[in-house]
């Protein structure tokens, strides 16, 4: 039977839907595994690009904080996490024909200047000057993922000059095989992607854009494909909700980086471990805030995180039990023994001979 220590790969998620995106695009699912005492999170197992992966999600509250928790419990159940994501969705800022972002894209969080992938906006202090606004001191940056999982980012770029994104591709198999997410996960009619002028606010009393001024809108010419560019750059996170353009573009002048995404929680996973944000566009961050597009960018975000997968070697897995489940692909990957796993057992500091080790309770490691 599979254990905790056989999976490499940790993918956490911040709402219900965006955990349905990544669970349905596993290759295979298995089994689930006895809950550990003191880990509140429940899990999803499986398989993606032949990685064995454990999906969470947080527990219907949201934020950096909550998020923290999450990877943190994860952590502690499964020592052998190598890699990490965090996949969802996110608030797009477009730049014009720099970054071309239209709803359905995806944003890879990917290092630039002195940010590492992702920046916490609000990490810092305010400052008064002789009783006026001083501005913003910036305090401590977020780490930038790790440097096999930016050289397949990299790859994966390349790749798509030449071969374009198999994004589009995952989510058709996606739905292939379970028709019944067409009703939930099928793309949107491109007419309701709308961006309009950042000067531009939604009237509260409008309960749709449809009543918004039309002479408003941003013209963009129209894609040769509908399919999910994939973009790669900062995304910005915080406990605040973004929504509204003016502010939006305040805090980018703020942070000196070229922005690409908002999201909460972001910030919650990078704080705590390194890893790798990917992010579906389901809105522009502003206060034409459109719903609709929100399960199509969860399942571009899961299919981008797939690619991606796909061009990192797994590990070399011990295949040690019967708890998978059938194979949804038909494809089964070859595994031999790579690793083992030590336990110390105790309370308080432990030593083990090369560095101390904090442990509350008996604490479990991987010797990769």
């Amino acid at each position: 039977m599979l254990s905790y220590e056989d999976y490499t790969v940790a993918v956490i998620c911040a709402i219900d839907f965006e955990m349905s995106a990544v669970r349905y695009m596993l290759d295979k699912e298995h089994d689930s595994l006895p809950t550990k005492e003191g880990d509140s999170n429940l899990y999803v197992l499986g398989e993606l690009s032949g990685h064995r992966v454990a999906l969470a999600w947080l527990p219907g509250i949201q934020g950096k904080g909550a998020a923290a928790v999450v990877a943190t419990n994860l952590a502690r159940t499964f020592p052998c996490i190598k890699w990490r994501f965090m996949v969802g969705i996110g608030g797009g800022v477009p730049h014009g024909e720099k970054h071309d972002i239209r709803l359905g894209d995806v944003v890879v969080g990917m290092p630039e200047g002195p940010y590492g992938g992702v920046v916490q906006y609000d990490l810092g202090k305010d400052k008064d000057q002789d009783g006026e606004d001083g501005g913003f001191t910036r305090k401590g940056y977020l780490a930038m993922p790790p440097s096999l999982l930016r050289s397949a980012v990299e790859k994966m770029r390349s790749d798509h000059y030449a071969l374009g994104s198999q994004a589009e591709e995952n989510i058709a198999t996606m739905l292939q095989r379970w028709p019944r997410l067409k009703a939930v996960y099928a793309r949107p009619a491109t007419g309701t992607d709308v961006l309009f002028n950042e000067d531009y606010p939604h009237r509260q009393d409008r309960s749709t854009c449809l009543e918004c001024d039309e002479s408003k809108v941003i013209a963009r010419s129209p894609r040769t494909s509908e399919g999910p560019e994939i973009h790669y750059g900062l995304i910005a996170s915080g406990d605040r909700v973004m929504r509204s353009a003016v502010k939006i573009a305040e805090e980018i002048r703020r942070v000196g980086g070229d922005i690409l995404c908002f999201k909460m929680e972001a910030a919650g996973m990078m704080t705590e471990f390194s890893g790798l944000v990917i992010r579906g566009i389901s809105d522009y961050a502003d206060s034409h805030k459109n719903d609709g597009w929100q399960h199509y960018a969860a399942a571009a975000a899961a299919a981008c995180a797939k690619e991606l997968l796909s061009r990192v070697q797994p590990e070399q897995q011990q295949k040690s039990g019967t708890n998978e489940r059938p194979s949804l692909s038909g494809v089964e990957s070859p595994f031999t023994p790579h690793r083992s796993v030590t336990t110390l057992s105790g309370q308080g500091v432990i030593n083990s001979g090369s560095g101390n080790f904090g442990a509350g309770r008996d604490l479990t490691y991987c010797n990769n």
